[in-house]
């Protein structure tokens, strides 16, 4: 049952990607440093963290490392790292805004950017609010670079599991990850084959995504930069309740996907997709099932058996790594 991301994947993430679409965010020296990369080390590029102040770490491959005051990529604690200073800060700001910090109004009040290539800057500081709800941000102290990853093949040994071959359809499938476990990315791989199909097994059918923080198609101008199929419909940017709703009405998919589910309405926007006659393909963050039972929305969900298989993803063993895959009533499938 256990395997994971890199098991069976045919390529990964070129280092050519990496200087096109992330190092223009990065003012010299950060650039120069970071493009000196080693291929094996850029290949398992999850994070770059930079804080005001504080050392740059960099996540590979699940583990840390940060940037020392030679611009050499070295194990967390050893020698004497570089600092960042705020006005190195404020250019890599400059850069990933380009020029203009109040353009960014709604992602910083969302606290993301999503670059080209569907690779996400997270941010924080100085909140601003507006009748206690977050209207944006200022002081930005911290920056999350979150390296999108196309590993094609990373669904290989799951997508068999969510095939009714009774009924030839998708079963409607949960799948349950903490963080940086490679939800996203299992996702978009699942969308892929489906979408395009797999010779033997599956036809391809028309799947309609609904990317509402442009990580999984990585839109640039509403156009997919990430491979997601050759019969997919992508809503970029739009609430997972209206965008499902608005594809199911336009666009005729046989099979929906969306990314983390969580608030009320996506809620009643499963229920409306169920009743349609739609496959629905979901991911949420979490660790197991006895913790989404508890949540009031997705509880109700799990209570009444909405979801026909809930996979149980970890990085035990690299992101991906499934631990379990159960039917609706939580037995275990397979």
């Amino acid at each position: 049952m256990i395997h994971h991301l890199t098991t069976g994947a045919r390529h990964r993430r070129p280092p050519e990607r990496f200087a096109r679409e992330i190092l223009p965010y990065f003012p010299l020296p950060l650039k120069s440093w970071l493009a000196n990369l080693s291929d094996d080390a850029l290949a398992e590029l999850e994070e770059i963290r930079l804080r005001v102040n504080k050392p740059i770490i960099c996540q590979i491959g699940g583990r840390s490392a940060w940037l020392n005051d030679q611009g050499q990529l070295v194990t967390l604690y050893t020698g004497k790292p570089f600092i960042l200073e705020s006005e190195l800060m404020e250019k890599v700001i400059a850069l990933i805004s380009q020029s203009s910090f109040y353009a960014l109004e709604t992602e910083l009040s969302q606290g993301y950017l999503t670059l080209p290539g569907g690779h996400r800057v997270g941010f924080t500081g100085e909140a601003i609010l507006e009748q206690g709800r977050i209207a944006g941000m200022k002081h930005l102290s911290s920056l999350n670079f979150r390296v999108a990853r196309e590993i094609p093949g990373a669904a290989d040994r799951l997508i068999q599991a969510l095939i009714d071959e009774t009924s030839h359809r998708i079963y409607h499938t949960l799948i349950v990850s903490p963080p940086r476990a490679g939800k996203t990315t299992l996702l978009r791989d699942l969308v892929r084959q489906i979408s395009s199909g797999i010779p033997g097994l599956w036809p391809g059918v028309n799947v309609g995504l609904v990317d509402e923080r442009s990580e999984i198609a990585g839109c640039c101008q509403g156009v997919p930069q990430l491979d997601v199929g050759t019969r997919t419909d992508v809503l970029d940017g739009c609430p997972k309740a209206e965008g499902m709703i608005l594809l199911l009405r336009s666009m005729s998919p046989q099979v929906i996907a969306v990314d983390e589910l969580g608030r009320p309405e996506d809620i009643n926007a499963v229920m409306e997709m169920l009743n349609a006659g739609v496959s629905l393909i979901a991911t949420v963050h979490g660790h197991c099932i006895h913790e989404l039972e508890h949540r009031p929305h997705l509880g109700y969900l799990i209570k009444h058996r909405i979801f026909e298989r809930i996979v149980i993803l970890s990085r035990r063993l690299g992101p991906g790594t499934v631990e379990n895959i159960y039917h609706g009533d939580l037995t275990q499938a397979g």
